[in-house]
């Protein structure tokens, strides 16, 4: 039965939630603020998590961003009665799997959160080993070593980045084909957010190795260095 934290301080919308939610089968835990998602999440396995924005304390958006820094990659579905496109782009870009407007229809919860398990399930079939160049990749753990040396905790984004550039090393890859990979959801053209994170990654591959593993090939995109 998959586990579902449900993260609202509305006490009648987190209920509901989990009412409706075990009726589906779910297995469901309630926490009523951002510091109690991250307690819970460091302390317990979720397979998916239901977070609202406007929390006291630390809000949704330091919490998702506290979670994938730390390498956490529970699937994440932000609920929120933030409505403009701005909210929804700035939240998909720090590592939100699916965003829902409130009001909402718990139909549609239930339909977004299998479409997020069944996707994690498939990855879970996957090898759970990529070595390439000096690179190998743990994606059971979501660790990565090069040389040897073990590299600094990879954020959720900066890990697929790795990842799809290591399963097809000769390949160039675009900045679109890159961004729609790791957040996995449609380039909508702003660069700021992918180059940002590609260059985190580079440099906490160079902390463990001091040699470059991606190439940029000018105006075109990325690779692995042969």
């Amino acid at each position: 039965m998959e586990r579902i934290l449900i993260v609202d301080d509305d006490a009648n919308i987190n209920t509901m939630l989990r009412e409706a939610l075990e009726r589906e089968s779910f297995s469901c835990e309630q926490a009523f603020s951002g510091s109690e998602c991250i307690l819970r999440l460091s302390a317990e396995h979720y397979d998916l998590v239901l977070l609202d924005l406007s929390l006291p304390g630390k809000g949704g958006e330091e919490v998702l961003r506290k979670l994938r820094e730390d390498g956490n990659a529970t699937p994440v579905i932000v609920v929120s009665a933030k409505d403009d496109l701005d909210s929804k782009v700035d939240v998909l870009s720090i590592g939100a799997d699916d965003y829902v407007t409130k009001p909402f229809e718990i139909k549609e919860v239930v339909a977004r959160i299998r479409v997020q398990l069944r996707k994690r399930s498939a990855a879970g079939t996957e090898n759970s080993r990529l070595e390439y160049g000096g690179i190998s990749m743990d994606r059971e753990h979501f660790s990565v070593t090069a040389d040897g040396a073990e590299v600094p905790k990879l954020t959720r984004q900066e890990f697929r980045i790795l990842e799809l550039l290591v399963q097809h090393p000769t390949r160039v890859f675009s900045k679109d084909a890159i961004y729609e990979y790791a957040w996995q959801e449609p380039y909508i053209g702003e660069t700021k957010t992918l180059d940002v994170h590609m260059s985190n990654l580079r440099k906490k591959l160079k902390q463990a190795c001091e040699r470059e593993y991606i190439e940029t090939i000018w105006g075109i995109g990325y690779r692995m260095k042969a």
